[in-house]
């Protein structure tokens, strides 16, 4: 089949609970229920299969996983410092290169819907620029199939590993497309020097940033105040996201509101990943009040947890569950926030299915989104550009 051969997805179940028939062209949607489909069109029975917009994966670590190599036992960790000296040990017992690993888990996420994903990469003297190398090699040759972002991350301290900052900036000539940061201060004991650093670099470089921000309490809080502040003096609105930001989760009532309003006027965006005993973040408060938020796997099958698939079907039920989501609007938002909210933070085009839009969507054996959310069904179809690209879990 040629690239751009029109598609007529006959029997495809709309959000809105009608079944049409859906003309794609050229990559993008370009009629339901066309009178007179194109001549030399493929026709595709979807037997009454949901289409949803395809998933967006906000924040994922291809480089540490394991996806497609042999078991590998985790250590016992008790602190995140815990967790990042453990991971740089396991990288010695990992046999298969990363962009090898990294592809492994490009394909299946493809395969389970995947639109796009920031990938954020360790950045630092002991692993130098080899993740950053294979994950982009693998996100290269898989263009076709995803939108992959790099963020080059200093996972073991910016301020407190010499050599980083260097490594970084390096970093953004070779493959990084965004620079990233981490706790400020529960990492490097050095909000300002640190965040000198990324500022200074971003607007030096014209690039966005990413920052990772697990400390909690009050010096979480200092160090949103602080961003934000950074943010809106750099002009850096709709250029700065914060990722996990478990502070916020404590919140509520006018504490809540005033830190949504703070993140809103600056235009920092947010990323949460429903993962384990960890803190997410109050979506429906904080996308009220105008802040973008967008959810990720974060790591999958790594050193610091044997779970995740890379699955953001599996990963709106997840988010549901965490925010104790019931009704049909509540779980309809979850799948919102991992479509539209992962596009935008990733300043992709919108994908709503309406004729024009890129015509990147899944098919799925759901009477409605909701049910999709609930039961996370893996895709009979993945649509991407126009073209399918993958079948019942499977690329083609």
């Amino acid at each position: 089949m040629a690239p751009h051969t029109p598609l007529l997805f006959t029997a495809v179940r709309t959000e809105d609970g009608r079944v049409r028939d859906l003309l794609v062209s050229d990559g993008r949607i370009a009629a339901y229920d066309p009178a007179e489909p194109p001549a030399d069109c493929v026709t595709v029975d979807a037997a009454g299969a949901l289409a949803l917009p395809s998933p967006v994966d906000a924040h994922i670590h291809p480089d540490k996983t394991t996806w497609g190599g042999p078991w590998l036992s985790r250590e016992p960790a008790h602190s995140l410092r815990d967790l990042i000296e453990g991971d740089v040990r396991a990288r010695s017992r990992i046999p298969a290169a990363v962009g090898e690993r990294a592809g492994a888990l490009m394909d299946h996420a493809v395969a389970r819907g995947t639109r796009a994903m920031r990938a954020h990469v360790d950045v630092a003297p002991v692993h130098g620029l080899s993740g950053v190398r294979g994950v982009r090699a693998a996100a290269d040759a898989r263009r076709h199939l995803l939108d992959v972002q790099i963020v080059a991350f200093p996972q073991l301290g910016l301020i407190s590993e010499p050599g980083t900052a260097e490594l970084l900036e390096q970093a953004l000539s070779e493959g990084a497309d965004i620079l990233g940061g981490l706790d400020p201060l529960g990492i490097d004991g050095d909000m300002h020097g640190q965040l000198d650093f990324l500022f200074a670099t971003a607007l030096a470089r014209n690039v966005p940033l990413d920052i990772h921000l697990h400390d909690g309490g009050a010096g979480g809080l200092r160090q949103v105040a602080e961003i934000a502040r950074r943010t809106v003096a750099a002009e850096l609105r709709g250029r700065v996201t914060l990722s996990h930001v478990f502070c916020l989760a404590d919140l509520d009532g006018d504490e809540l509101a005033r830190t949504a309003e703070l993140l809103a006027e600056a235009g920092i965006s947010l990323t949460t990943c429903a993962l384990g005993a960890d803190p997410v973040l109050p979506t429906a408060s904080l996308t009220g009040h105008g802040v973008l938020v967008a959810a990720g796997s974060d790591g999958v099958r790594d050193a610091w947890s044997p779970f995740g698939d890379g699955d953001m079907i599996a990963r709106a039920h997840l988010l549901a569950y965490r925010t104790d989501a019931r009704t049909d609007a509540e779980l309809a938002a979850c799948y919102r926030l991992v479509a539209h909210g992962g596009a935008a933070l990733l300043g992709l085009p919108g994908s709503r299915l309406a004729i024009g839009d890129p015509a990147d969507f899944v098919l799925l054996a759901a009477g409605s989104v909701a049910e999709a959310v609930v039961d996370r069904p893996a895709p009979r179809l993945v649509v991407r550009a126009g073209r399918v690209v993958a079948r019942d879990g499977r690329l083609v």
